[in-house]
């Protein structure tokens, strides 16, 4: 018997999850998917497939949502500059990080500062960080809403 080539196999899901942990350890460090591929001894094509095959996004795109996840913590507790927050977090363009930002929140990093010093009630951090978890495509769901 015979498995189907699009299911991976969980050897390849044990060194896709190596990968995502590591991605959520090292965010801030410069990563890109030849370095994560070759952590696992994998090309970076085949990781590149299984990795959005398991979770959906390509291992950049997962690294970036992780990093405006933790931009968007750095920026409500307010003490960072936006530019401070955009290297705090492993980027190293600031037109890069504020694309990023404002296409997954749907608002700029200054905004979003602003919108956090705005006096809204402090939530305690685990439901933050559930609440305010970046979604990638945000604008084209609330679209589809109406």
């Amino acid at each position: 018997m015979t498995r189907p080539v699009t299911v991976p196999h969980l050897r390849d899901l044990a060194r896709l999850r190596r990968v995502r942990d590591r991605i959520d350890r090292e965010y801030a460090q410069p990563l890109d998917v030849e370095a994560l591929a070759s952590g696992v001894n994998v090309s970076a094509g085949h990781l590149s497939r299984q990795f959005r095959l398991a979770y959906g996004e390509s291992p950049y795109s997962y690294l970036m949502t992780r990093r405006i996840e933790r931009a968007m913590a750095l920026l409500r507790r307010g003490d960072l500059s936006v530019t401070d927050v955009c290297f705090e977090v492993g980027c190293a363009s600031l037109g890069t990080f504020s694309t990023r930002f404002t296409e997954l929140v749907g608002v700029s990093p200054g905004a979003y500062r602003q919108q956090a010093a705005g006096g809204a009630p402090e939530l305690p951090p685990c439901v933050a960080k559930q609440v305010t978890r970046p979604v990638r495509n945000r604008e084209a769901q609330e679209n589809r809403a109406d």
